[in-house]
């Protein structure tokens, strides 16, 4: 009798679990993932646009340090490749003015550089956003140095 009781209790210890009691857990995830899901995306997107104005600063400050030393920022047809190789009959280049290369966005898209800039800048340089075309709202929203944007 004794060895009846431990051979029971062993046969209830090693029971799995049921099909329904899988089910459950399975939506509890399932929930779980679809309203941290979205959150996440969220604040990955935020992330990237936070990356990109973090890189159109870095960007400007290789221009300012172009423009003290050739006396004149880039033009649009040198662009930022003027900031890594030398253009012609640029007097007092000392560079590169970034080390690692013109980055591109965190979208693997080009950033985009025109000089004289709009609204009375002395450059326009922006990202285009997740869409890589003008305009646009949240993550597809243009970034750019001299709008402030939420």
């Amino acid at each position: 009798m004794l060895q009846s009781s431990k051979a029971n209790s062993l046969k209830h210890s090693m029971r799995g679990f049921s099909l329904i009691e899988l089910m459950i857990v399975l939506v509890i995830l399932g929930l779980i993932a679809g309203i941290v899901g979205p959150q996440a995306m969220k604040y990955l997107g935020r992330g990237k646009s936070q990356s990109a104005k973090v890189q159109i600063e870095n960007i400007s400050a290789a221009l300012d340090m172009y423009r003290l030393e050739v006396g004149n920022y880039p033009t649009s047809s040198e662009g930022l490749k003027a900031l890594v190789e030398s253009p012609s009959g640029a007097k007092g280049w000392n560079g590169p003015y970034l080390k690692k290369g013109v980055p591109q966005d965190p979208w693997n898209n080009e950033y985009q550089y025109k000089r004289p800039g709009s609204n009375s800048q002395p450059y326009d340089l922006l990202s285009l956003g997740a869409d890589g075309a003008a305009g646009g709202e949240g993550d597809d929203a243009d970034i750019s140095l001299w709008v402030k944007k939420n």
